[in-house]
């Protein structure tokens, strides 16, 4: 059974992480288009018409393929998860069938409609369309968090016949922990979306191609990453306190505190030694800790030793996941408010490195967000639904082979699906906007 459990993990740890290769950039680029849509609705100036279509064709690339990826994925609830289907499947259910009925179908039909409606759509109904694209994206993930927020913090449910059921939804819709989730990864995603538009914009002005329309670009990219980058570090604190609050095991493994103490220290470099239950540090500073911890100095952080071994989750993994995510959060910020002083003292197009720097930087945020997800989800662990539910009680009864025959065909097929994607991104990436002229409503703009 442990094999069957190791294999079902590794299989949907893959699957999820193929697909959120695609989610923070659909969630993060929606609302620039939408944006450019908007100034062109105001302006009608053909450089905007023109940034909307060349952005909002890569977003289009990005969103189809993964909804693809999305849609396998909830296929292993039912088949590598089934104990986990019925003890959880009616407080699980609803958030995504509410996701499915109401936010996708709101983004995928306005997002039909700007595509293939284009050329009969005025300028204000094409910039309402991609916005309600960007608010059925949001949704989405508002939805998707919503049943993640339960796994984390198990509120408003009555245990009945041995299954988890609703007795207060709307306590699940205004789950804390669910709020805290849902802002920390959608600003992160920002971040991711921003960085795109920036990494390609600056391809383009290393080469000079089409300087005014790319610096354009990239400065509605540099906005939105200053505000994210700036304001995710805050929200990532608050995330942190409030995960620590609710789930002391997974606090005390994002520093690898061991001892319960009302005053801890906090240490610039450390190192677990988890075997030895202690760690290797320079470079203390007094009750930090506790400050990012409680909010206050004084504030009480639970150790590790006062955790029960069997309930503590790997804290290798999620103690370096946070440090990763918190090193790479320290960089976007000095490199987005870099990128405001240059553009500033108009000096961007001619900032060789700093373009070469924003330009290699594309998949940092990727990195960032997933390693912010290693922590929220090892974190939890040995829980599935946390206090309620254990990971090794919610695996289907399968064989192994069956296991490794559905983990290699979602691999090749995974694979096969992030090479087309990042083939056609790239491929229209690098090509740059079109420059077709066409008509429409007796106003020119280029398409």
């Amino acid at each position: 059974m442990e094999s069957v459990l190791l294999l079902s993990r590794i299989q949907f740890g893959i699957t999820i992480f193929y697909h959120f290769l695609f989610v923070p950039l659909t969630i993060g680029l929606v609302i620039l288009v939408a944006a450019m849509e908007t100034q062109h609705a105001r302006t009608l100036n053909p450089q905007y018409r023109k940034m909307a279509d060349f952005w909002g064709k890569l977003f289009a690339i990005n969103m189809v393929l993964g909804i693809v990826t999305g849609i396998t994925m909830e296929f292993q609830f039912g088949t590598n998860w089934s104990e986990y289907s019925k003890y959880m499947g009616d407080i699980f259910g609803s958030p995504l069938a509410i996701e499915a009925l109401v936010a996708f179908f709101l983004e995928s039909t306005f997002m039909g409609i700007w595509l293939f409606g284009k050329d009969k759509l005025s300028p204000k109904m094409r910039a309402f369309c991609f916005w309600m694209v960007a608010i059925g994206t949001n949704l989405s993930a508002l939805w998707i968090i919503t049943a993640n927020g339960f796994m984390q913090n198990p509120v408003g449910y009555n245990i009945v016949n041995g299954r988890a059921e609703i007795a207060d939804f709307w306590a699940i819709v205004t789950n804390p922990y669910a709020w805290h989730i849902f802002f920390h990864t959608v600003i992160s995603c920002y971040i991711a979306g921003s960085f795109f538009v920036m990494a390609v914009s600056a391809y383009h002005l290393l080469r000079k191609n089409e300087v005014a329309f790319f610096k354009k670009s990239f400065k509605y990219g540099l906005i939105m990453a200053v505000f994210a980058a700036t304001v995710t570090p805050l929200i990532g604190h608050q995330s942190g306190v409030n995960a620590a609050k609710m789930q002391p095991a997974k606090g005390a493994a994002m520093e690898a505190v061991w001892e319960t103490t009302d005053e801890l220290d906090f240490s610039i470099i450390s190192v677990p030694i988890p075997g030895e239950e202690r760690n290797f540090e320079l470079f203390t500073i007094p009750k930090l800790g506790s400050f990012f911890y409680t909010n206050s100095f004084d504030g009480e952080v639970t150790g590790l030793k006062d955790i029960p071994e069997e309930e503590r989750p790997n804290v290798p993994i999620v103690f370096w996941s946070f440090r990763v995510m918190v090193a790479l959060g320290i960089f976007f910020m000095m490199t987005t408010w870099y990128g405001v002083y240059l553009y500033r003292k108009n000096k961007l197009e001619n900032a060789t490195r700093y373009l070469k720097l924003t330009m290699w930087s594309v998949l940092l945020p990727y990195i960032a967000i997933n390693a912010g997800w290693m922590v929220a989800e090892v974190g939890r662990q040995p829980w599935t639904v946390y206090g309620l539910m254990k990971t090794q009680d919610a695996v289907s009864p399968l064989s192994t082979s069956q296991i490794y025959f559905s983990l290699v065909g979602l691999v090749l097929f995974y694979t096969i699906l992030l090479i087309a994607d990042v083939y056609l991104m790239l491929k229209f990436a690098k090509k740059g906007p079109s420059q077709q002229s066409t008509k429409q409503g007796g106003i020119e703009h280029v398409s």
